[in-house]
């Protein structure tokens, strides 16, 4: 009898060992969150493009895209950076891969306790109209003068110096735009601010928020601002059309409702700012 009482007591001393062991594991796990930031040797990867447009297709990863500064280069060139780890689960992994003109990027991370976190870096040749489309994680891009579409659900979006069309959509973020001398900029938030820094004056504005406010810096004298006269002391007017549900307007920029430069703002839950940008 001895022996049987001591046996499945030494049977419940390892269960909670095993117990207690697996949740330090999870805890460590959870308390130490994962950083792309701390892949301290990143993968790199060159991949064809075989025309003018590229797609970026990609899910819980934060991306950042850059022209090259090679006037020849043909290639889309890829830094990646990757940090793992699961506990009772596969081993994490992320995969990339072009098909045509679309670039794919994925990450598996499986398990009772996962915890995984991607960064790409994309380096795309002059002349490409972009597309990027990504599932989890904010994109930020520079430099681009061809077409830019970025639709992100659940990241901020941010582009600088860029020339085209803009076409810019979060679902769960903020975006903004600054320095950019685009004609045309179209810029969505569902759930956050939308911020636009415009460096001459455009030719059509649509700015939206949901819930977040909308702040449009326009230029109105200067070169920079793009008036019909020109010379350095000519000055821009705008159409400006506002509309707010439980929010203000402040324009203060010159205003003419024959003007060909047209801007749009609406906000729900969110106040208006159509202010100059000198």
């Amino acid at each position: 009898m001895t022996v049987r009482s001591r046996r499945p007591r030494t049977r419940g001393m390892r269960v909670l060992v095993g117990v207690g062991t697996t949740t330090a594991v999870v805890g460590l796990v959870a308390a130490c969150g994962a950083s792309a930031e701390d892949d301290s040797d990143p993968e790199q990867r060159s991949f064809r493009l075989p025309g003018h447009t590229l797609t970026v297709d990609s899910d819980d990863s934060a991306l950042e895209l850059v022209v090259s500064d090679r006037a020849d280069a043909a290639d889309v060139r890829v830094t990646r950076w990757f940090d793992g780890r699961t506990v009772l689960g596969g081993s994490p992994e992320v995969t990339w891969k072009m098909d045509g003109d679309r670039l794919t990027f994925r990450m598996k991370c499986g398990g009772v306790i996962s915890n995984c976190a991607a960064k790409h870096r994309v380096v795309v040749p002059r002349g490409v109209a972009v597309t990027v489309l990504n599932d989890d994680g904010e994109v930020t891009a520079t430099g681009f003068r061809e077409p830019l579409r970025i639709r992100t659900s659940d990241g901020s979006v941010t582009v600088k110096d860029a020339r085209g069309p803009l076409d810019l959509r979060s679902a769960d973020g903020s975006v903004r735009a600054v320095g950019v001398t685009s004609k045309r900029v179209s810029a969505t938030s569902q759930d956050g601010s939308v911020r636009l820094e415009l460096a001459s004056a455009p030719d059509r504005v649509q700015a939206r928020s949901q819930d977040g406010s909308v702040t449009v810096a326009l230029p109105v004298t200067g070169s920079g601002a793009g008036a019909e006269k020109g010379g350095s002391g000519s000055s821009v007017s705008y159409r400006v059309d506002t509309r707010t549900v439980d929010g203000g307007a402040d324009v203060s920029v010159p205003r003419d409702d024959r003007s060909p430069h047209h801007i749009s703002v609406q906000s729900t839950d969110g106040h208006i700012t159509v202010r100059s940008a000198n």
